[in-house]
């Protein structure tokens, strides 16, 4: 029978993909769970994904699936049975609305069970970034998505929510595999240069000059962090060239290891990516570089404020909520044109701040 029978409500949660949009889902699910005490959360998402949700609330239960074991129909149809008989499933919040999910709507539907689906805003996106005659406004910020769904399953919250580690630092033992514990006065400062789409990188030859210049710092310590082979190929480079830089690309420590980083850095540079949802979720101060897309579509860093998101005003910016499409104008100009000092500027003052707290 249910694990969960002791709870009157039994939420099941999905968001498959991408690692950043599953890593926005954390705020709307920790704060659904400490207003909701009486009530459990079954998040459902990728295997691969489960180790994000680090330090959670005792009412949130994690599943990890392989989507490969539960093809079309019938698969969809098979996984939702798992989850009621599993958990005692009473309502389900579909957080990702894409073909898989609304399949176990139906499969939801049909047991009886009531659903609700997030709301993407998707006109509203694409008169942000259709090409002429923008309608350039701040659109729902993700997270807000999620928790509107969540409420309409009766799992209305509290914004509560501070980081994954409630504002403390987090265990330097998670990380002592990555470096030595750190020095007084020593600067700790982390670099994730690389992003799932051409038109959301910073070009590596202008983020190499951004790594050169703070590494070569006294007293600072680069962390570099970063994924496939070509990634993995560039930062292991930087790190063999540059003082006092170490590359955790592809090294897989796991997300509880490098949030545990990310809560301790005093900077931490990204891209509009996976890596930049997390180092904000975690505490991190992040500084995120923008290109073809925009803190507007609804996708910025958790609490990351509007001076930290590094960006310019070209026309033609945001072309895409993705930065999947081709440049409009073929050169990236909207990253090209953004100086290394920029971003080494916003570094020094972060710091200064901190250490004048």
């Amino acid at each position: 029978m249910a694990q969960n029978k002791q709870h009157n409500k039994v939420v099941l949660a999905t968001r498959f993909s991408a690692l950043g949009d599953v890593a926005m889902t954390i705020p709307a699910l920790y704060d659904a769970c400490t207003s909701n005490p009486d009530a459990t959360i079954v998040m459902l998402t990728r295997r691969s994904m489960t180790g994000l949700f680090v330090n959670r609330p005792d009412n949130l239960i994690i599943e990890g699936v392989n989507l490969d074991d539960y093809k079309g129909i019938a698969g969809m149809w098979r996984l939702m049975g798992e989850m009621v008989t599993r958990h005692g499933i009473t309502a389900y919040a579909d957080l990702h609305d894409v073909l898989r999910t609304k399949l176990l709507r139906i499969a939801a539907r049909l047991k009886g069970i009531p659903t609700a689906h997030i709301d993407k805003g998707r006109s509203e996106k694409k008169r942000l970034t259709r090409r002429a005659h923008k309608v350039m406004l701040p659109l729902t910020n993700s997270v807000d998505r999620y928790r509107a769904t969540l409420a309409a399953v009766g799992l209305a919250a509290e914004p509560r929510f501070v980081g994954l580690f409630d504002g403390r630092p987090s265990d330097p033992t998670a990380y002592a595999a990555i470096t030595p514990p750190r020095q007084p006065g020593e600067t700790w400062i982390g670099i994730a240069p690389f992003a799932k789409h051409e038109g959301k990188i910073y070009p590596p030859s202008l983020m190499e000059q951004v790594v050169r210049e703070l590494s070569g710092r006294t007293g600072t310590t680069v962390f570099l962090f970063g994924g496939g082979p070509y990634e993995q190929k560039i930062l292991g480079e930087w790190a063999r060239k540059y003082p006092s830089t170490i590359s955790l690309a592809g090294k897989r420590y796991g997300f509880d290891v490098e949030m545990a980083l990310f809560r301790d850095l005093d900077a931490m540079i990204t891209m509009d990516s996976a890596n930049m949802h997390m180092a904000a979720l975690a505490g991190s101060p992040v500084i995120a570089v923008w290109g073809a897309t925009h803190p507007y579509c609804g996708f910025s860093g958790w609490h990351i404020p509007d001076d930290r998101n590094i960006q310019l005003p070209i026309p033609c910016r945001p072309c895409s909520v993705f930065g999947n499409k081709p440049c409009l104008t073929g050169d990236y100009r909207c990253m090209t044109s953004i100086k290394p000092n920029y971003i080494t500027d916003k570094v020094d003052e972060i710091i200064a701040k901190r250490h004048n707290s």
